[in-house]
């Protein structure tokens, strides 16, 4: 005989409904909402500055969101082309000049640009490694994304201490753009095989949502095997 599931009351129905459209729609809101910030940010500062002959909303009856966004892009990527060759260079390098005489928006420059040259340049490896390590304290584990080894003065005072160091990031749960710069020797970081994405996903979720690889794995492992015949005795 087989046991009857408890029937569920009307209140319970509803509420676990309501939960299952909660994680559908939520996540759907939520990035539509993100991305439509962006755009409206966007357009805020590019079409003030855009002529009005060049504005399509002139043309129209109508605003047409993501003009600016596109008129953006369309310009940074017109930028990048003429600061590669040397006409683009030159004038790169004269404004640049420019804001080194000012003492305190060269320091702001300079710190800004090293860190877009470290983490968008295609021959970079920084942020594509994920590791634990211990912390806050032994036996406690926390997962960090690995940066780049330690360079100039940080690592030739390590070196002279027989150190080999490597900086990561520790960030925390569930918003992972803060966090704190660590040095740690080499041998103490355990590395993984997951992907920064997946790496942020577990972050931001609190642990609850396992990267989809590691997921499938896992699963398959757990199955149940199918017990072996055993053997017929002559």
């Amino acid at each position: 005989m087989t046991e009857k599931m408890p029937r569920l009351s009307i209140a319970t129905r509803i509420r676990n409904n309501f939960l299952a459209g909660l994680i559908i729609c939520a996540p759907i809101a939520i990035t539509l909402w993100l991305t439509w910030s962006v755009v409206r940010w966007a357009d805020s500062w590019v079409k003030p500055y855009l002529p009005a002959r060049y504005d399509p909303d002139n043309y129209l009856n109508f605003a047409v969101p993501g003009s600016g966004l596109l008129i953006a892009l369309v310009i940074i990527t017109l930028i990048g082309f003429l600061g590669k060759n040397l006409i683009g260079q030159s004038i790169v390098q004269f404004s640049e000049s420019l804001v080194r005489r000012v003492p305190l928006v060269r320091v702001i420059y300079k710190s800004l640009k090293q860190i877009f040259e470290t983490v968008l340049k295609e021959r970079s490896n920084s942020f594509k490694k994920v590791g634990l390590i211990e912390y806050p304290s032994a036996g406690l584990w926390s997962l960090v994304f690995v940066a780049t080894d330690a360079k100039g003065e940080i690592a030739s005072k390590f070196n002279a201490m027989g150190h080999d160091m490597v900086s990561v990031f520790l960030p925390p749960t569930p918003v992972p753009t803060a966090g704190f710069l660590i040095f740690v020797p080499r041998e103490k970081i355990v590395f993984l095989d997951m992907s920064p994405e997946d790496a942020a996903k577990l972050l931001i979720s609190g642990g609850l949502v396992t990267p989809e690889e590691l997921a499938s794995r896992i699963s398959k492992s757990d199955k149940p095997r199918a017990p072996r015949p055993a053997p017929i005795e002559m």
